[in-house]
């Protein structure tokens, strides 16, 4: 991985358990779309639900989804012509993602992202989180 340049942003792109416990991230440009990690992070993953915001509501996610036996509660994007139906109840826990973030951000060197390097700094991520 490369050095971080200044003025330059990382973004954190998490999976969580049904307890907000961290499973596996991936680091992507602070300016790069959400859906651009998410291919690798649903690589092998077994889960009966899979909660996500409306920056996530794309066709090929919807189907990788289906086609694996997730149940995708994603909230559908308001320009979509056919809104996709999703389970208002279990997205209500979709909190338990951001809660990790809130927690994961009270380490100073996280949420000003203080390591110089991808590699460390993703290191910094994975003792935070454990």
């Amino acid at each position: 991985m490369g050095r971080s340049r200044g003025g330059v942003t990382t973004k954190i792109m998490a999976l969580t358990d049904a307890l907000g416990n961290l499973i596996d991230f991936r680091l992507l440009p602070g300016q790069a779309h959400d859906l651009r990690g998410t291919a690798a992070l649903l690589e092998g993953l077994v889960c009966g639900q899979f909660l996500a915001d409306r920056a996530f509501d794309a066709n090929w996610l919807r189907d990788a989804l289906t086609r694996g036996g997730i149940e995708a509660v994603i909230p559908p994007k308001s320009n979509r012509k056919y809104p996709a139906e999703f389970d208002k109840e279990a997205y209500k826990w979709r909190h338990l993602v951001e809660n990790f973030f809130a927690k994961l951000k009270e380490y100073r060197g996280i949420a000003m992202r203080c390591c110089k390097t991808d590699k460390s700094f993703g290191a910094f991520i994975a003792l935070a989180a454990t």
